[in-house]
């Protein structure tokens, strides 16, 4: 399947000279969207948990953690989590935020699958690795829907295992 033509271009959004990438067209078709998660799902052997990236990492994460019936996990934005996190601080394209994640989500044996929508810069995903380490799992896998290589935010985290289903 040509994933690429269910994702939509919208050329300065959020601010001038950034393409962005939207999703909405793949998951309102249920051929395209089942294909992803029967694809993401091949590379997702042997973990514990799947960690979700707050907002469009939800969707993908979600869906896998209920196909492989595996527990689901929210990294979020600061100060959306109710009960007590630990808080791990990143920059992006342009702007700087942070992740926060549930101090008992995670336990130090277990085998973590990370999934976004998109891996741009590293920064988002640098932050969730931390976060999942300082809780003691240990990071098995990132998964995106697509990478903009063209960014080459994969240099950063190049010592874990990706996996991409679409390039830019």
């Amino acid at each position: 399947m040509e994933l690429k033509n269910y994702i939509r271009d919208i050329v300065d959004f959020p601010q001038k000279w950034i393409v962005f990438k939207d999703i909405t067209p793949l998951l309102s078709s249920p051929e395209a969207f089942s294909f992803v998660i029967e694809d993401m799902a091949k590379n997702l052997v042997d973990i514990d948990v799947i960690v979700g990236l707050d907002a469009r990492g939800f969707i993908f994460a979600s869906a896998l953690s209920y196909a492989l019936e595996k527990p689901l996990v929210l990294i979020r934005k600061t100060s959306k989590l109710p009960y007590e996190t630990i808080t791990e601080k990143y920059s992006l394209e342009y702007w700087e935020a942070s992740f926060d994640i549930h101090t008992d989500s995670i336990k130090a044996w277990q085998k973590v699958a990370i999934v976004d929508d998109v891996l741009a810069t590293w920064g988002t995903m640098w932050a969730a690795i931390k976060l999942v380490e300082r809780l003691g799992g240990k990071v098995d896998s990132l998964n995106f829907l697509m990478e903009l290589s063209f960014l080459d935010g994969k240099k950063n985290i190049s010592s874990y295992s990706i996996n991409s289903l679409i390039q830019y």
